[in-house]
Parts: structure tokens; C-alpha cells; sequence
């Protein structure tokens, strides 16, 4: 069967939190726990509309916090697919976080979660291939078999000497 293809635009979502109170730790700052827990939500929602199926988060990348989001902020997360494998596929979220009555607005995060598409009972599905259009996106496109490389060997499921997209940050000869 050959699989269909499809564009990032097809999958992009935005979601929009305030932080409230009980979001928030005793700094007033937003908890990471809880923006963790909204950018899962967000890039599961891009990950099923790339593929139609329910999915699963298999990795999460390095989370970064730039800078902190105050209690009363809103927050913009914003996903969308930037490569698709056989039946998992990668996101990209940004977060922005704004102070609405100072006009300020910060980028605050950003990171690439991974999510595997399953059936109803749980076993990984073929999803269709992502077709970048975008310079962006191409580039982006392009960096996810490093990144994914990377994530397995980490993960312990690839040695750095089978991983040919890597042969050059890890100084590996043929």
C-alpha cells in the first residue's frame, strides 16, 4: 500500500492557557510540570491529525525554559508534524508566553516530542509521509533523522556507529 502524504500545515494546532493560581509555584511562576503537561497535549493533537489514529508520546527532547511565565500570562503553544517515519513522527512546539496589559510578549520554550501511532489495541499503524513546503519546514524536515538518530542512540536502541546521519559529531570512520 503506498502511503499518503501529507503537509505540516495539515497538522498545525495553537492552544491558549492563562496561567491561574493553581498553575503557578511559590514564585508565582508557571509550574514546568504543567507546561510539560500542555505541550504533551498540544503535539498529541498535531500527531493525530497528521496521522488520523490515536497516538502515544514515545520521547520527549530536552526542554529548555528560557524564561520563566508569571502567573496572569497567556500562554501560545503552538505544534505541527516535521517529519514522519514509517509509524511515528515527530513535533515541534513553541511556546510564547504575553503579558497582556504590558504588551510584552516572550518566546519561552520550544521542543520536539516524538509519538508512535497505534490502533485500538495498542500496536504501532503505518502513518502517511509529511511532504515539507516551507524553507522552514524543509530544514526541519531534514534535521529530524539526526534528531531521531540522537534519540535512539540515547534511548540505548542504536549504536553511534549505525547511526550514518551522525558519523560526523561522533568522529566515526567506515
Amino acid at each position: 500500500m503506498v502511503r499518503k502524504k501529507k503537509f505540516p500545515r495539515e497538522s498545525a494546532v495553537s492552544m491558549i492557557e492563562l496561567v491561574l493560581p493553581n498553575d503557578t509555584n511559590t514564585l508565582s511562576n508557571l509550574m514546568g510540570g504543567r507546561l510539560m503537561h500542555w505541550m504533551d497535549i498540544v503535539s498529541a493533537i498535531a500527531a493525530q491529525k497528521h496521522s488520523n489514529r490515536i497516538v502515544v508520546t514515545a520521547s520527549v527532547d530536552n526542554i529548555s525554559f528560557r524564561h520563566p511565565i508569571r502567573l496572569g500570562n497567556v500562554v501560545t503553544l503552538r505544534a505541527k508534524v516535521t517529519r514522519a517515519f514509517s509509524t511515528s513522527m515527530e513535533v515541534r512546539i513553541d511556546v510564547d508566553a504575553e503579558d497582556i496589559p504590558t504588551n510584552v510578549k516572550t518566546e519561552s520554550n520550544s521542543a520536539f516530542f516524538t509519538f508512535v501511532a497505534v490502533d485500538q489495541q495498542g500496536q504501532p499503524v503505518e502513518i502517511p509521509e509529511l511532504e515539507p513546503e516551507t524553507d522552514d519546514e524543509k530544514a526541519l524536515h531534514e534535521g529530524a533523522l539526526r534528531r531521531r538518530q540522537l534519540r535512539l542512540i540515547l534511548a540505548g536502541k542504536l549504536k553511534p556507529s549505525e547511526a550514518k546521519e551522525l558519523r560526523s559529531i561522533f568522529d566515526i570512520t567506515e
